[in-house]
């Protein structure tokens, strides 16, 4: 006699003729389908949609490369006529009245809404806005501020939709109205490089910063008080790398499993003990419970 590979199937069928189907049953098996499909709609979504990890990477700076800043600034108590911007570094840059990509647009009669896009070294330094560049100075000086964006590096908007903390352009919103006209006004930066690398491995540069601020009245040649809108900064050697993740398929499909195999096997446990505690019942009314 040959060997019966069925006698190996610890699957083995019940006949249709001996199986029973009851309403709890059909209930408990429409809510066991709806929870896995529910489930299983999660668990892709999840997979499909990458998580976004961070970590903290020592680099050292390449003084070849530039970092694009952006600025935005009203100025509501000094004509555009007198304002102009000044780049200097550590490097020896030193740039009086820089005017490329610069735009200045009038408030009012008095004020001013200055905007400038321009590249700083990775080295310290510092950007101001200042009347140096004129040579006809104003006869009142007041820097009352207004900071609508200083921000360094590409905009990463996939940070912001994941609510992920950050610090990209915390001067926004900065108003500074009060004071003196005499005074100079000064943010100190810390810049932290920032990277984000996509599933695809497209690769975003972006630099987050700290400040702290403090006001001074700053005499210039001749004992004049010449006061300034100034941006110090500093770069930090410690870069913050977020990259996106996608887990394994292995993972998913082991997740898979033990969703459709744990799901029916609990709902398999609820609807026996229902139907052994209905056929207690049943006997018990009947008198036939022993």
């Amino acid at each position: 006699m040959g060997f019966d590979i069925k006698r190996m199937d610890i699957y083995r069928k019940v006949p249709k003729d001996l199986t029973q189907p009851t309403t709890t049953g059909a209930i408990i098996s429409i809510c066991c389908c709806v929870f896995i499909a529910l489930m299983l709609f999660v668990e892709l979504l999840w997979f499909i949609s990458p998580d976004i990890k961070s970590e903290l990477i020592i680099e050292n700076a390449d003084p070849t490369d530039r970092i694009p800043v952006r600025i935005n600034v009203s100025i509501p108590r000094m004509k555009c006529e007198f304002l102009g911007i000044d780049i200097q570094d550590d490097q020896g840059r030193h740039e009086v009245g820089f005017v490329e990509n610069t735009v200045k647009t009038p408030i009012g009669d008095e004020g001013c809404l200055f905007e400038a896009k321009f590249h700083i070294n990775k080295v310290p330094g510092n950007f101001h806005l200042s009347t140096h560049s004129v040579d006809i100075q104003p006869d009142n000086y007041d820097f009352a501020h207004e900071i609508h964006e200083i921000s360094f590096g590409s905009k990463i908007r996939k940070i912001s939709s994941k609510n992920i903390r950050s610090s990209f352009n915390p001067l926004k919103g900065r108003s500074k109205t009060d004071g003196t006209g005499l005074e100079s006004h000064e943010y100190i930066m810390r810049i932290v490089p920032t990277t984000y690398e996509d599933i695809s491995g497209t690769k975003l540069v972006a630099y987050q910063y700290t400040y702290a601020y403090r006001s001074h009245i700053s005499f210039g040649h001749g004992g004049r008080v010449i006061p300034a809108l100034w941006f110090r900064y500093d770069l930090n050697p410690i870069t913050v790398r977020y990259h996106e993740e996608r887990p394994p398929i292995y993972h998913f499909l082991t997740t898979v499993c033990a969703i459709v195999g744990g799901t029916f096997t609990v709902a398999g446990i609820i609807d026996s003990c229902i139907f052994t505690a209905t056929e207690i019942f049943k006997k018990f009314e009947l008198g036939k419970l022993t």
